[in-house]
């Protein structure tokens, strides 16, 4: 019976994540179609990733246009637009642009004599924004299982630099340490 027992357990364990996968994406399929008006399942997220991508397309080809210069300009000029378009171009930027903000990962000591670590992001070594005398290195420590995180300003012999790719260790961080670094 223990062994039966096992076994559903390894099934859940093989099928829920699949099955959550699986009826997250039919879901939206479905809210995009309903959105729409579209009779046919997945029409409506196959017209928002045909959009998404022809806008990428465009803003990059069509960049020097007046019209999106004009637009830039107009969210630059309103105060509280432009920290919301601001932060959000840069953080967007900061993790799938061509400028990667989180590419330096490290092992932060937070306390002097202090075994315990975090993992972060060096984002900023010059600090120029803050006029720093040089001595402090900017450093992002994402939270696990949210979308936040915490600004530090450290002495560079708090960091010990971490050797992989920058996108399997912020997915580390995000999922608590719980998820698997492919080889």
């Amino acid at each position: 019976m223990k062994t039966l027992a096992k076994y559903f357990l390894q099934g859940l364990l093989y099928i829920t994540p699949i099955s959550v996968t699986v009826y997250v994406l039919y879901w939206t399929f479905i809210q995009f179609d309903t959105l729409l008006g579209i009779e046919y399942p997945g029409v409506g997220i196959l017209l928002l990733l045909v959009s998404v991508t022809l806008i990428g397309w465009g803003g990059s080809s069509l960049i020097q246009l007046p019209f999106f210069n004009f637009f830039k300009n107009l969210l630059d000029r309103v105060p509280l637009f432009k920290s919301i378009y601001s932060s959000v171009k840069d953080i967007i930027e900061a993790l799938i642009g061509q400028k990667k903000g989180f590419n330096k990962p490290v092992l932060v000591q937070l306390y002097e004599h202090s075994d315990i670590r975090r993992i972060g992001f060096v984002t900023d070594e010059g600090l120029e924004l803050l006029a720093n005398d040089g001595d402090l290195i900017t450093v992002y420590l994402p939270h696990s299982f949210a979308i936040s995180g915490q600004l530090f300003l450290m002495p560079p012999h708090y960091l010990s630099s971490i050797e992989g790719k920058s996108g399997d260790i912020m997915k580390y961080i995000v999922a608590g340490g719980i998820t698997r670094v492919e080889e």
